[in-house]
């Protein structure tokens, strides 16, 4: 099957839903399908306001156009709803063609948490989006229930992996810093909520692996917090791995791929009891300080007691849980997602 994925998150962003769509995109391969990419990076683009490490194309639906009308897919997956994902619907409806899209990242409450518009005004715009949509895709089964309950319809689940040939245990070195080592991956942005993280009074090194628009004022803020800049790959998988706790602060996420990535290492998690930190550690989630059998997650209103329980979890559990979670598997919940194309087609 040719298959079109268009997004506006595209490297050299590194976030979640970069790696789900270029892990995706691999998996499509080796099972034999074509694969065009549609992504800022063939557009001239602009850096996105409050945000400049991202960047939007200016203007992209002529040029989306003629790039979907030279390839002929037989299914087109409009990932974002950025200036691509909007062009890419305008001409899928302008040419009658159908399309999927998919619910990566809460873009209302991100919204919300930047400039103070209310939900209901963003989530009006984002069902206007995805309602032509043969299906919704959401990452999680709360999340797709929660997507039905505001107005979204037609939903399904398209689940995320980990690569454990990539993330796995290594042996606890001494990096010069005080143990326990709790680290936190991901954006360094207001919607990843990280000062409930860096503010707590814990002993140890707190780490932060990645960038944003916060990370200037977040290291003048808490200048005893290791910040590392962007890693990827290997060297991720080292600080990960390294790491005695993952720290989780967001309480908006829709999934945490880093969730799966530091489970995979032998690091426990820590964060908050919502959707995301909910769906993936399940019945495998101690609460507060009440640990369960074979725990791999602490969930806790109290973050800082969801890390002490953390501390006290078996790093070898953490990894076999992890290895439930197969790339390949998810791929094919996203090509069933498809089907109904190939038929249209």
């Amino acid at each position: 099957m040719k298959i079109a994925i268009v997004s506006d998150a595209w490297y050299p962003q590194v976030n979640g839903v970069v790696r789900t769509l270029d892990t995706t995109r691999s998996e499509l391969l080796k099972m034999g399908h074509e694969v065009l990419m549609i992504t800022p990076d063939l557009f001239r683009t602009v850096p996105m306001p409050t945000y400049p490490e991202i960047r939007l194309a200016v203007l992209p639906r002529r040029r989306v156009h003629n790039m979907l009308a030279a390839f002929q897919p037989d299914a087109i997956h409009i990932a974002t709803e950025g200036p691509l994902g909007w062009a890419a619907r305008r001409v899928c409806l302008k040419s009658d063609l159908s399309f999927t899209t998919a619910f990566h990242t809460r873009f209302a409450e991100y919204v919300a948490a930047r400039f103070h518009v209310p939900l209901s005004w963003s989530y009006a715009m984002l069902r206007r989006f995805h309602s032509p949509a043969l299906r919704v895709m959401a990452a999680t089964e709360s999340l797709r229930k929660e997507l039905e309950g505001r107005g979204f319809g037609r939903t399904a689940l398209f689940s995320r992996g980990v690569d454990t040939s990539v993330f796995q245990p290594q042996q606890k070195t001494d990096l010069g810093m005080l143990r326990p080592i709790y680290t936190y991956v991901g954006r360094v942005a207001v919607e990843k909520n990280l000062e409930a993280f860096l503010s707590l009074d814990l002993p140890g090194t707190k780490v932060v692996v990645g960038d944003g628009p916060q990370l200037d004022d977040l290291r003048e803020e808490y200048p005893e917090v290791v910040f590392t800049g962007v890693k990827r790959g290997e060297e991720l998988a080292r600080y990960y791995a390294q790491s005695d706790v993952f720290v989780f602060p967001s309480k908006t996420d829709t999934f945490g791929l880093v969730i799966l990535e530091a489970l995979a290492c032998g690091v426990p998690v820590a964060a908050y009891p919502v959707p995301g930190p909910l769906d993936v550690l399940g019945e495998r989630a101690c609460r507060d300080d009440q640990q369960g059998p074979q725990a791999v997650g602490c969930l806790s209103d109290d973050l800082a007691a969801a890390i002490a329980g953390a501390l006290r979890l078996d790093p070898e559990a953490c990894q076999d849980f992890a290895r439930q979670f197969s790339w390949e598997a998810c791929t094919r919940q996203f090509v069933e997602n498809l089907a109904p194309l190939e038929v249209a087609a």
